[in-house]
């Protein structure tokens, strides 16, 4: 893919409110290996939404994710346990990460390279999720300050395979189903992540309850509650192309997965990272909306750089877009002394575009291109 130019301090506030009945569960004194027995007594979902969700575990999506947990979890939950875990394989944890082998979650396979980069720290953090004997909340602490990519996705996952029943997962499409439902629950920064998951995941444990379902299957009607239908263009936008809106679909995942091979981003800017989760930056979720991909400088992490992928909207929304999440970040995280700058990626050039940044010196606009080409292969011998 080549990219062509064109032309005091608060802590974050990302929340989109919570419910304070499950906040009262969240927060609930209950022993740590006690989650499964705790019964609720409220009603926590409403009658409109326990029934649509009870509707959606039919929907076809969840249901063949569903058809493949027992072969997902009986493959790794013995490759991750005690013996075998003291000889496991990269290529092993690897096939964990790649959604044609965990047939559930996707993304996760951009981490693997720095997770398996020390396989024996690996074997010895996954003996330490696994140890049941110490508390859920120091074991996740653990593990997502130990290894390099090991954020919370992908250690709550390992939980989830060695424990079914027991460990729901929490990543960022379940934390903004949670909070679409109402029901991420009430925490404080004290918590942190190991806290924060102990409450997630009495929320995940509940609302399986209350739907009667399994934590696998609610990953799954989670996931499918942040899936909505396209919305039509507006009446003075034309309708995209076929071909290029199928491009724009990948383009996202493509510049996340390629980062550092793209010079004009791998170069000089970082993905932005969290405790706990290693890409945050990707589809960064904030109070302004949600940021395409938030990156700060390699050597000055208080220069940042918000990036726009301009997808069927007009102009002038892609430039009050980035506008605005250029202010939250402004406000947000970076410090007095700070900068941010703005990158808008378009297919073709823009007259209108132009102009409007013209009044914009710290936005960049520039274009991509895919090139494709077909390379003979010797068959015959005078080939």
């Amino acid at each position: 893919m080549t990219l062509r130019a064109m032309g005091d301090h608060e802590g974050p506030d990302r929340s989109t409110g919570n419910n304070s009945n499950w906040a009262e569960i969240a927060s609930g004194v209950v022993d740590d290996m006690e989650y499964a027995e705790e019964e609720p007594n409220m009603p926590f979902l409403s009658d409109t939404d326990r029934a649509r969700l009870i509707a959606d575990l039919s929907h076809m999506d969840v249901q063949r994710m569903a058809s493949a947990k027992a072969d997902v979890i009986s493959r790794f939950q013995r490759a991750f346990s005690v013996p075998h875990v003291d000889v496991l394989q990269e290529d092993e944890f690897r096939a964990f990460l790649d959604f044609r082998t965990n047939r559930h979650w996707t993304g996760l396979h951009r981490q693997g390279s720095r997770i398996c980069a020390d396989m024996e720290r690996l074997r010895g953090i996954l003996r330490t999720l696994y140890d049941e004997d110490r508390p859920v909340r120091e074991r996740l602490a653990t593990a997502t300050n130990s290894i390099l990519g090991m954020g919370k996705a992908i250690a709550t996952a390992i939980l989830h395979v060695g424990y079914p029943e027991r460990y729901g997962v929490w990543n960022r499409v379940s934390e903004q189903a949670l909070r679409r439902l109402g029901l991420w629950p009430a925490t404080q920064p004290a918590d942190g992540i190991g806290g924060t998951y102990e409450a997630v995941n009495r929320v995940l444990l509940a609302l399986a309850t209350e739907l009667g379902t399994d934590l696998w299957s609610l990953d799954s009607l989670l996931w499918l509650q942040t899936t909505q239908p396209e919305p039509p263009p507006p009446p003075d936008l034309p309708v995209p192309d076929p071909q290029m809106f199928g491009l724009e679909q990948h383009l996202h995942e493509f510049i996340v997965d390629n980062w550092d091979q793209i010079p004009e981003l791998g170069k000089e800017w970082r993905i932005y990272e969290e405790a706990g989760e290693p890409e945050a930056g990707y589809k960064y979720s904030c109070a302004a909306g949600e940021i395409d991909v938030l990156a700060h400088h390699a050597s000055d992490s208080n220069r940042w750089l918000v990036v726009e992928l301009k997808r069927g909207q007009t102009d002038d929304t892609t430039v009050g877009q980035i506008l605005r999440y250029m202010g939250w970040v402004k406000k947000e995280l970076a410090k007095p002394e700070g900068s941010v700058e703005g990158l808008i990626i378009a297919h073709s050039e823009s007259l209108r575009l132009r102009y409007a940044l013209l009044a914009a010196s710290n936005i960049r606009f520039m274009t991509y291109s895919v090139e494709f080409h077909l390379r003979p292969v010797p068959v015959h011998a005078d080939d």
